[in-house]
C-alpha cells in the first residue's frame, strides 16, 4: 500500500497543485494573472530540456541495439505489430471522438488567438525538415530533429567498434537529460498550480466541464478497448484458448501496472505472465522490454483525445483529413519518444505542440489531462506488451505456437546470447 502511495506520490502532488491554483482563480478571479509567469518559468523550463531529452532517447536507443541474425525475422513482425496495434488504437479514437465530439462545445472557451492553418504541403515540409542546423534545436523543429536523431543512431550502429564510445555518450547523455527532466517537473505541483489558477481566474470555471468531458471519454473508451480489442487481439494470436490464457495470467500485470503507474516497473510482471501464456522466451525476453519503451496503446488513446481538446481551445480545426493524418502520425512518434515512467507522458505532450506550432498556452491543458489519464494509459500501455507478444509469436512461429516446446527449442544459452542487454 505504502509502495503504490509512493508511485503516485508525483500525480498527487500534481493535482493537489492545480486544486489549489483552481480554488485561488475562482476566489480571486483576474488577479491571478500576477501567477502567470511563475508558470511561464515551469513552462520553459521543460521546452528546453526537451530538445536534449529525445535526442539522447532516440540516437541511443538505435546506437545501443545488438543485432542478430537470428532476430531479425521477430523484429520485423514485432515492428509491425507495434505500429498496427497503435494505430488501430488511435483510428478508433478518433471515431470515439467524432460520436462523442468533446471539443465541439470548446469555440466560445479558446485559451488565445486562434492558429494560423498552413497548406498541408507547408506543413509537412516544415515538420520534417529545416534550412540550418542550429534550427533543429528549435522545439518548432521538433520533428525535424527527431528523423536527425534516428540518423545518428543509425550511423553509430552502422559504424560498430569504432563508435563505442560514441555509443556510450549517447546513453550517458540519455540517462543525464531523463534526471533532468524528473527534476524540473519536481516543480510541477507550483508550476501547473499557477498556470491552473490564472486559466480559471482569466476564462472561467466553464474549463472544468472540457476536462470532465475528456476523462470521461478517455476511461469509457479505455476500457473498452482493454476488454474488447485486447480480447480480439488474443483471438487472433491463439483463438478462443489464447484468450483464456491472457486473460488468466493478465492479473498480476495489471495490478502491477495501475500499482506502480509505470510500464517499465510492469516488466518482471509481464515477462513472468509470458511465460504462463506460452510466448517463447526468446520473443518476450526482446518484446516486453521493448514494448515498455516502444509501444503505448494508451499513450496512442490519450494523445488523440488531449489533440482534440487543445486543438479546439485554440481554434484550430480537427476534423480535416489532413489534421487526421498528420495525428496518427504523432501518435506514433508519441509511443515511441514517451517514456515508461510515471508521467512520462508529459514528453508527448511537449513533442505534438511543438510538432504542430501551438502556442506554450497549449501545454497546461494537455498536461493536465495527461495527469488524469495517467492510471489507465498505464494500464493500457503495459498489459499490451503481452498481448503484442502472443500477436508477435503467432506469426512468428505459426499457428500451434501455443503447443510448441518452446523451453527444448530455445535453450538458456540461445536466450543469453540474444536477449537485450
Amino acid at each position: 500500500m505504502k509502495g503504490s502511495l509512493k508511485n503516485y506520490s508525483g500525480i498527487i502532488w500534481l493535482l493537489s497543485g492545480i486544486a489549489l491554483g483552481s480554488i485561488a482563480g475562482l476566489a480571486f478571479g483576474k488577479k491571478v494573472e500576477i501567477l502567470k509567469p511563475v508558470g511561464d518559468i515551469f513552462l520553459n523550463l521543460l521546452f528546453t530540456a526537451v530538445i536534449p531529452l529525445v535526442f539522447f532517447a532516440i540516437a541511443s536507443a538505435i546506437a545501443n541495439i545488438k543485432p542478430s541474425d537470428k532476430l531479425s525475422r521477430m523484429m520485423g513482425v514485432t515492428a509491425i505489430v507495434f505500429l498496427g496495434t497503435v494505430l488501430v488504437s488511435a483510428t478508433l479514437t478518433i471515431i470515439a471522438v467524432k460520436i462523442f465530439p468533446i471539443h465541439e462545445s470548446l469555440s466560445s472557451v479558446q485559451l488565445t488567438e486562434k492558429v494560423e492553418e498552413s497548406p498541408f504541403a507547408e506543413q509537412i515540409t516544415k515538420l520534417f525538415t529545416t534550412t540550418e542546423f542550429y534550427e533543429l534545436l528549435s522545439r518548432k523543429s521538433m520533428l525535424a530533429m527527431i528523423i536527425f536523431s534516428l540518423i545518428i543512431g543509425f550511423a553509430t550502429l552502422r559504424a560498430g567498434k569504432a563508435a563505442d564510445q560514441f555509443a556510450g555518450f549517447l546513453h550517458s547523455g540519455n540517462e543525464v537529460f531523463k534526471g533532468v527532466f524528473v527534476l524540473i517537473m519536481k516543480l510541477g505541483p507550483v508550476g501547473l498550480g499557477a498556470y491552473f489558477a490564472y486559466q480559471v481566474g482569466v476564462f472561467g470555471p466553464q474549463l472544468f466541464g472540457t476536462y470532465a468531458k475528456s476523462l470521461g471519454l478517455y476511461y469509457g473508451f479505455g476500457a473498452f478497448y482493454f476488454i474488447v480489442l485486447f480480447s480480439a487481439y488474443a483471438f487472433i494470436a491463439g483463438g478462443i484458448q489464447g484468450i483464456k490464457r491472457y486473460w488468466k495470467n493478465n492479473l498480476i500485470p495489471s495490478a502491477t501496472a495501475v500499482g506502480t503507474c509505470s510500464s517499465i516497473a510492469t516488466i518482471p510482471a509481464n515477462l513472468e505472465a509470458s511465460k504462463k501464456m506460452g510466448i517463447p522466451e526468446y520473443i518476450a525476453n526482446v518484446t516486453i522490454p521493448l514494448g515498455a519503451t516502444l509501444h503505448k496503446d494508451g499513450s496512442s488513446i490519450s494523445s488523440i483525445v488531449k489533440m482534440a481538446v487543445v486543438f479546439a481551445l485554440f481554434g484550430k480545426s480537427f476534423n480535416t483529413a489532413d489534421a487526421i493524418i498528420l495525428a496518427l502520425g504523432m501518435t506514433v512518434l508519441v509511443s515511441i519518444v514517451e517514456g515508461g515512467i510515471p508521467n512520462g507522458g508529459y514528453v508527448g505532450e511537449l513533442l505534438f505542440i511543438s510538432a504542430y506550432g501551438l502556442p506554450i498556452e497549449a501545454l497546461p491543458p494537455a498536461m493536465i489531462i495527461g495527469t488524469l489519464v495517467d492510471p489507465m494509459a498505464t494500464l493500457l500501455n503495459a498489459t499490451g506488451d503481452t498481448v503484442a507478444s502472443m500477436l508477435v509469436a503467432r506469426f512468428t512461429e505459426g499457428k500451434k505456437w501455443m503447443q510448441a516446446d518452446h523451453k527444448s527449442r530455445y535453450p538458456e544459452t540461445f536466450l543469453q546470447n540474444n536477449s537485450l542487454p
